[in-house]
C-alpha cells in the first residue's frame, strides 16, 4: 500500500482542534441561545477537585457547586463473619439445581450486615452518599426584559464557560472556569459601560451547616456531614471573595452586595478534611494564591495547565462547519435524525468525554478520588444510587477511555482506590469464604466498603477480577515495570481468592465460581421459575481466565518465578473456555443454556470477553466473533445510556463501524421531549451532553467517548489496527495522539475511508505489526 506524505488533513486538524479555540465557535464549543431551566442544561466545569455548573440566568443566576470528596457516612465493617459457614450449603443446592433455594440462603446469610448502601439511599447511613456542596446564588441588577444577543457556551478546548447578552445598550459578559492552576472557581464579569455591574451573591446549602459568616468582604461557610452512626464525620469549608474595580462592596449579613462596579471577579473555593488536611487552612491558601494576580494571568495560567492534558489528542471528521452555528440542543436532534449530517458532533462528543475525564478527577492530588457515578457533578443531597462506585461495570466504564485517549495518569486515582479496597477486601474474603487474598463485590464508597450488597440478584457478583483488568491494562499501555511490580501483589491476591473458592461443576467437571450472578440479569429454571444465583456465569469464567493469564505473564515479565504461578497454569485447563456457543448460536450467558427472563436486558455481561477483555476477535476466532454478533442482534440496540455506550464498543470490536455509529446515534437521542416539556423520555443525552441512564450517569459519556476511539484505533489483539470500525459517513478525517498498547502514540489521516498517512511513535525503535484494511504491515519506529 502506498502512502502520501503528511496530508493536508493534519493541518486542518491542528487548526480545528487547537488554534480555533480563540474563535467564537468551533468544533470544541457547546452553545445555547437561552438560559438553562433545569440542571441537565447547565454547563459542567471542574478541575478534578471542585466543580461549578452555571445556568446562565440574566437576572437571577445559580451555580451548582461540587467538591469531589463531599461524602457523608464513615468507615464501617459491613462483613457478615458467619457467612462462610453457609457457602457449602449454598453450593450443594446449586449443584442439585435448586437455584431458588440457594438464592434464599444467599439473601439470608450471604449479604452484607447492617444497612449496606440502604438500597441506594445511604445519605444518613454509615455507607454514606456523595452530595452536592451547595449553590452560588446571584441576583444581578439587570432587568430580564429587552435582552438581545443572548448566548451561553462551554469551550471544552480551554475548559471555560461564557454567558453574554445585551441589555439597555450595554453588552455584558460572564466568564466561568475552575482553575487548573489553583483550586479556585472563577466568575469574571465585564460590561461595555462603566459602573454597569451590580449584584448580590450568597452561598447556600440545604443542610449540615455549622457556621456561615461574612467578614472583610468574604463569605466563609463551614459544615460537617453525618457519619451515619449518630455523629459527624467529614468536615467541609468554603470561601467566596469578590475582587473588583470601581464600585462599592457591602453586605447584609447573608450576602455580599457589589454596586456600580466596572469589572468584578468572584472567587470560590472549597475543601474537606478527607485529604488529611485542615479545610479552613486550605481554602484560605487557595484564595490567597490567586486573588492578587490579574484576571488575564489567572485565565492564562488556567488554560495553559488544562492544555497540557487536553491538547494531546485532536480529532477531525470532515464536515460542514456551519453546524457550529446551530445550538447544541438542536444539533442533538439533527444527529439523532441523521448522524451522517453532523460528523462534527461525533468528534465533539469524543472530546467531551476526554474533557470530563480531565475535569472530574485530579491525579496530582494526594488521596485523589476517581470520578463517581456522576463524575463530580451533583445537584442533590441524596444523589441517585448514592453517587457511589458501582463495580459491575459503571466505575470501570468511567476509565475505559483514559488510556487510548492519552490520559493515562487519569487512571491512577481509580488504581489507587483498587489498591485501598484490596486491603479491606481481605476481610471480606475471610468473612464470606474463609479464603486468602481479597474480594470486593458490586459497589464501594470512599470509606473502603467491600462487602456484598443487600440483595443476591444484583449484589452477589464479585468485582475484584474485573478491577484487576484495569491494573493490567494500565501496564499494557504504559509498559511501566516498576508500576507492575507494585500492583503484582494486588493481582496475586485476587487470583489467590479465586483459586481458593473455585468448585467443580458436577455436570461439566469445570472449576467455577459459586455462588454468583450474571450482573443484574436473571434466567428461567426448567420449572419456569425465575432465578439469578448460579454457578460459574460466563463473565466470571472470562474474568478468572483473564486474571490467571495476566498474572502468569506478569510473573514472567518481572522474572519473579513465583511458585503460585505453577498452580494457576495447572488450573487454566480446568476453567471453562472463554466462550461457549449455545444451541442458538450465541455466546452462552450461564453454564447451562437457560431461557432468558429478559432477552433484551441492559447488561451484556457474557460479552466481557469481547470488551473489555480480548478473547473474542474477528481475526483471532471468527466463530466466537459470529456468536458475539448474534448475541448482540438478539439483545437489541436499546438500553440505558451506559448500556448503549457498551454496545458501541462491542460493535467496534466486531469491526462494524456503521452499527457502532447507529448505537452512537441512539446514545445521543435527546432525552427530553422538547425544550418546554421537561418529562424525560428515557435513555439518551441531555441538552448539556450529559448521558441519561436515566437519570444522569457519567459512565455513558465515558463509554461513548471510548467507543469512538475504539472505532478509530485498536491494539488488543496483538497488533495495531488502524480504522478498524470506520463508518461510511466518516469518509475523510484525521486523528492525532491516540495511544496503543505498548506505549505507542498513533496519528492517522484518511480519505474516502482509506488510510492515506499514519505515524507511530514509541519509546523504543521497535518493529510494530500494523493492520490496515486486510493488509498487515511491519512499521519500524524511528
Amino acid at each position: 500500500m502506498k502512502f502520501i506524505s503528511k496530508s493536508v488533513l493534519f493541518s486542518l486538524l491542528a487548526i480545528t482542534a487547537f488554534q480555533a479555540q480563540a474563535q467564537k465557535r468551533d468544533g470544541l464549543t457547546m452553545w445555547y441561545d437561552k438560559p438553562a431551566v433545569r440542571w441537565e442544561e447547565t454547563l459542567p466545569l471542574g478541575n478534578g477537585l471542585i466543580g461549578m455548573m452555571p445556568d446562565g440566568g440574566v437576572q437571577s443566576e445559580s451555580l451548582v457547586l461540587n467538591e469531589i470528596s463531599m461524602w457523608s457516612g464513615s468507615a464501617e465493617d459491613p462483613n457478615n463473619y458467619e457467612a462462610y459457614k453457609s457457602v457449602n450449603a449454598i453450593q450443594q443446592l446449586l449443584m442439585a439445581g435448586k437455584n431458588n433455594e440457594a438464592e434464599e440462603l444467599v439473601n439470608k446469610n450471604f449479604v452484607c450486615s447492617g444497612q449496606g448502601s440502604a438500597f441506594g439511599t445511604g445519605a444518613n447511613a454509615p455507607y454514606g452518599c456523595y452530595q452536592n456542596f451547595g449553590y452560588l446564588k446571584f441576583n444581578h441588577a439587570i432587568q430580564a426584559k429587552d435582552i438581545s444577543k443572548y448566548e451561553r457556551s462551554l469551550q471544552i478546548g480551554n475548559a471555560t464557560a461564557n454567558t453574554s447578552f445585551s441589555a439597555h445598550g450595554v453588552d455584558y459578559k460572564r466568564t466561568y472556569y475552575t482553575s487548573f492552576d489553583k483550586n479556585v472557581g472563577v466568575i469574571h464579569l465585564t460590561a461595555s459601560k462603566k459602573k454597569s455591574i451590580s449584584f448580590s451573591v450568597a452561598l447556600e446549602r440545604a443542610e449540615n451547616i455549622d457556621s456561615y459568616q461574612i467578614k472583610d468582604g468574604e463569605i466563609v461557610l463551614l459544615g460537617s456531614l453525618p457519619d451515619g452512626k449518630g455523629g459527624k464525620n467529614l468536615q467541609f469549608a468554603s470561601k467566596v471573595k469578590i475582587v473588583f474595580k470601581g464600585g462599592k462592596l457591602t453586605d447584609d449579613g447573608k450576602q455580599l452586595l457589589l454596586k456600580d462596579a466596572d469589572e468584578a471577579t468572584v472567587l470560590f473555593t472549597a475543601s474537606t478534611n478527607y485529604y488529611g488536611t485542615n479545610p479552613q487552612e486550605v481554602i484560605a491558601r487557595n484564595i490567597e494564591a490567586i486573588e492578587k494576580i490579574t484576571e488575564k494571568k489567572r485565565f492564562n495560567n488556567h488554560t495553559k495547565a488544562f492544555a497540557k492534558k487536553f491538547d494531546r489528542v485532536a480529532l477531525t471528521i470532515a464536515d460542514d462547519q456551519s453546524k457550529f452555528d446551530i445550538p447544541t440542543a438542536q444539533r442533538l436532534q439533527q444527529f439523532f435524525e441523521n448522524p451522517a449530517l453532523d460528523n462534527g458532533l461525533a468528534a465533539l462528543y469524543f472530546q467531551f468525554g476526554r474533557y470530563l475525564s480531565i475535569s472530574s478527577t485530579a491525579p496530582e492530588q494526594v488521596n485523589a478520588l476517581p470520578p463517581n457515578l456522576q463524575g463530580l457533578w451533583a445537584h442533590q443531597i441524596q444523589t441517585p444510587w448514592n453517587g457511589d462506585y458501582h463495580l459491575n461495570i459503571n466505575a470501570q466504564m468511567n476509565h475505559w477511555g483514559v488510556e487510548v485517549s492519552n490520559l493515562s495518569e487519569y487512571h491512577n486515582p481509580f488504581i489507587a482506590m483498587i489498591k485501598r479496597i484490596a486491603k479491606t477486601g481481605e476481610k471480606t474474603a475471610k468473612a464470606y469464604y474463609n479464603a486468602p487474598g481479597w474480594v470486593v463485590y458490586m459497589m464501594t464508597n470512599v470509606w473502603g466498603y467491600s462487602a456484598p450488597g443487600e440483595n443476591a440478584s444484583w449484589g452477589a457478583s464479585t468485582a475484584s477480577g474485573w478491577l484487576c483488568n484495569h491494573l493490567w491494562e494500565h501496564y499494557l499501555f504504559t509498559q511501566d515495570k516498576s508500576y507492575l511490580k507494585d500492583v503484582y501483589p494486588v493481582l496475586k491476591g485476587a487470583a489467590e481468592f479465586y483459586n481458593h473458592i473455585l468448585v467443580k461443576d458436577p455436570k461439566t467437571g469445570w472449576l467455577v465460581t459459586s455462588p454468583s450472578v450474571s450482573p443484574e440479569n436473571g434466567f428461567r429454571l426448567p420449572d419456569g421459575k425465575g432465578a439469578s444465583v448460579v454457578m460459574g456465569p460466563t463473565i466470571d469464567n472470562q474474568i478468572v481466565r483473564e486474571l490467571y493469564e495476566n498474572l502468569i505473564q506478569a510473573d514472567s515479565l518481572l522474572n519473579l518465578n513465583d511458585p503460585f504461578i505453577q498452580q494457576l497454569k495447572g488450573k487454566l485447563s480446568q476453567i471453562p473456555p472463554a466462550v461457549v456457543i449455545s444451541k442458538s448460536g450465541r455466546v452462552q450467558e450461564w453454564l447451562e443454556d437457560y431461557a432468558e427472563v429478559e432477552p433484551q436486558h441492559r447488561h451484556v455481561s457474557h460479552l466481557y470477553g469481547l470488551y473489555p477483555a480480548n478473547f473474542i476477535s474477528p481475526q483471532k476466532n471468527k466463530a466466537w466473533a459470529d456468536a458475539a454478533r448474534k448475541t448482540l442482534e438478539v439483545r437489541g440496540d436499546e438500553g440505558t445510556g451506559w448500556s448503549r455506550a457498551w454496545k458501541i464498543l462491542f460493535w467496534a470490536r466486531l469491526q462494524d463501524g456503521d452499527h457502532s455509529l447507529e448505537i452512537l446515534r441512539q446514545l445521543l437521542k435527546p432525552a427530553f421531549v422538547n425544550e418546554t416539556t421537561y418529562q424525560g423520555v428515557g435513555a439518551g443525552t441531555y441538552p448539556n451532553l450529559f448521558c441519561a441512564h436515566p437519570p444522569f450517569q457519567i459512565d455513558g459519556n465515558f463509554g461513548g467517548s471510548a467507543g469512538i476511539a475504539e472505532m478509530l484505533l485498536q491494539s488488543h489483539a496483538g497488533f495495531i489496527h488502524l480504522l478498524p470500525a470506520l463508518p461510511k459517513a466518516w469518509k475523510d478525517g484525521a486523528v492525532k495522539g491516540l495511544k496503543a498498547r505498548g506505549n505507542y502514540t498513533v496519528d492517522v489521516s484518511w480519505k474516502d475511508g482509506k488510510v492515506v498517512d499514519y505515524k507511530i511513535a514509541g519509546p523504543n525503535k521497535a518493529l510494530v505489526k500494523v493492520l490496515i484494511g486486510t493488509e498487515y504491515q511491519d512499521y519500524q519506529i524511528k
